[in-house]
């Protein structure tokens, strides 16, 4: 009896028409609706799908576009701005060699002042110590020519003769001169 099955099971596998689409029998029928579902499909996307995938795509471009605008915006004030931090930059500089070449004015105007203070003050002492030297000096001639004469006056009495003070006095005083 088992086999009786099988083979019924067999028979009716045999008679079966198999896989619908490889029916030739329906390939008019088929071929109808797969040009229906196209034109379906075609209508849908068309109309619906393509418009939004467009809308999408145009509105990406603006977004893009936009976005290009605003960063060539964007660079412009950049290349502004380092503009004026660089007049800015040079504007400090020469502001501040302004003030260091006032600073170097005002001290030097001090220096010349303290200058001609202190030569002032070496021209008072330097006349005060030739004052003092030429007293000196003086003091010393006298001190020479007192030693002189008392030498002279020595000599004469220790060679025998007798000095008189005037002539001493005059052949000391023409020595001296030269």
């Amino acid at each position: 009896m088992a086999s009786n099955t099988q083979d019924a099971a067999h028979g009716a596998a045999e008679s079966a028409p198999g896989m619908p689409q490889l029916d030739f029998s329906t390939f008019g029928n088929q071929i109808f609706w797969l040009a229906i579902a196209l034109v379906a499909i075609y209508l849908i996307l068309s109309r619906v799908a393509l418009p939004r995938i467009a809308a999408v795509l145009a509105e990406r471009q603006g977004t893009i576009t936009n976005d290009l605008a605003a960063a060539e915006d964007l660079k412009a004030k950049a290349v502004e701005a380092e503009d004026a931090y660089n007049k800015a930059l040079a504007d400090a500089r020469a502001e501040a060699q302004r003030i260091a070449a006032e600073t170097r004015a005002e001290i030097q105007v001090g220096l010349d002042e303290a200058i001609a203070k202190a030569d002032e003050q070496i021209s008072a002492k330097a006349a005060e110590s030739e004052k003092a030297i030429g007293e000196i000096k003086a003091g010393a001639l006298e001190s020479v020519k007192v030693v002189a004469a008392d030498t002279a006056e020595a000599l004469v009495a220790a060679l025998g003769g007798k000095a008189d003070a005037k002539a001493v006095a005059a052949a000391v005083a023409d020595r001296m001169k030269g």
